[in-house]
């Protein structure tokens, strides 16, 4: 079983990928050591029975192989992997929020999601997501497949990340865009505003994603477990900089190979060049000169626009491809920064 992090793209499972590398002294039960490896994480509350209960539903894993008996004896050392599905939301209801489509036939429709629209109901965000305005307009004509709370959702952009979305109004068009997502047979290109600039200028980061150890709303790049990430970037254009001093800031093309949980932020991140107005993997501070400039722009989020998405019509055969401008939030903070160069 391949377990997933609360995917953003593709049709895989959803839930919190946990990874518990169980200790050289660990014997005994196997649920009795996930339960205590478990305890010892803050934020994680796994009881001896919920471990039981995971394993049954092989949700488990040593090494990629589902674990089937709770009761075998714990492997010292052991990586194991238990996949943790998130709380049933209540089903959503129909929301008369504008929707701007790029494209719509019988089988999907593209959208241009603005920032700060969440694409399904979740705790802290049950109503106004972008679920809610497509039951509204497409009616009963959503695929079915993503279950009550996600209905015709195959892929997510974060909420405050804004741009092209895809989503299915039948169970054929939302099984075949998940073959795409999950063959990697898509094209998807996004825009980021960072702080000073990635190094090399252009290139590929391919990591490993997962939850971090001892913060499991954040994910970070691992030295093992999670799953393999891979994305292409190059920058655009420098600001603020001169020949003997580095750039202030950057507008990157980043090209998704595969699509983990905040993959761009976190591999920006790791290049040292931080998407501007990220409150999670920032890390530091923007220069003064560029802090006037989100200021000035009115940017309250992450400067990440999904400017790009094309793909084959999981019906039609049609090729499509559908590309859209910054909004004015980073419209705006493009501007500002040019005035630096």
């Amino acid at each position: 079983m391949s377990a997933a992090d609360a995917l953003p793209e593709g049709g895989e499972p959803e839930g919190e990928l946990l990874t518990f590398i169980l200790s050289d002294k660990a014997s005994g039960r196997l649920d009795k050591a996930l339960a205590e490896a478990a305890a010892a994480l803050d934020g994680v509350t796994l009881s001896r029975a919920r471990i039981q209960a995971l394993i049954a539903e092989g949700a488990v894993t040593l090494d990629g192989a589902q674990i089937s008996d709770g009761s075998q004896k714990a492997r010292p050392g052991g990586a194991y992997e238990i996949l943790v599905p998130p709380p049933e939301a209540p089903e959503p209801l129909p929301q008369a929020i504008p929707l701007t489509v790029l494209f719509e036939d019988a089988h999907l429709i593209v959208i241009d999601k603005p920032p700060g629209m969440a694409a399904h109901p979740a705790p802290g965000t049950p109503d106004g997501t972008l679920v809610n305005a497509l039951l509204h307009h497409c009616g009963d004509s959503l695929s079915g497949i993503g279950g009550v709370a996600r209905p015709g959702i195959v892929h997510r952009l974060d909420k405050d990340t804004s741009g092209v979305m895809v989503a299915a109004k039948t169970d054929a068009a939302h099984q075949g865009l998940s073959k795409l997502f999950a063959a990697h047979d898509i094209d998807r290109v996004y825009i980021a505003l960072v702080r000073g600039a990635p190094t090399p200028p252009g290139g590929t980061v391919k990591t490993l994603i997962g939850r971090a150890r001892f913060d499991r709303q954040r994910m970070a790049v691992l030295r093992e477990g999670g799953r393999e990430a891979t994305t292409h970037y190059e920058t655009v254009q420098t600001f603020g900089g001169t020949e003997t001093k580095p750039p202030l800031a950057a507008q990157v093309r980043c090209t998704l190979e595969t699509g983990r949980t905040h993959q761009i932020r976190v591999h920006m991140a790791h290049k040292g060049a931080p998407v501007l107005g990220d409150a999670v993997y920032g890390s530091a501070p923007a220069a003064a000169p560029v802090r006037a400039a989100i200021a000035e722009a009115g940017l309250e989020r992450q400067a990440l626009h999904a400017a790009v998405l094309g793909f084959v019509h999981p019906i039609t055969g049609e090729a499509l491809r559908f590309e859209t401008s910054l909004p004015p939030d980073m419209a705006a903070l493009l501007d500002a920064l040019r005035t630096m160069a």
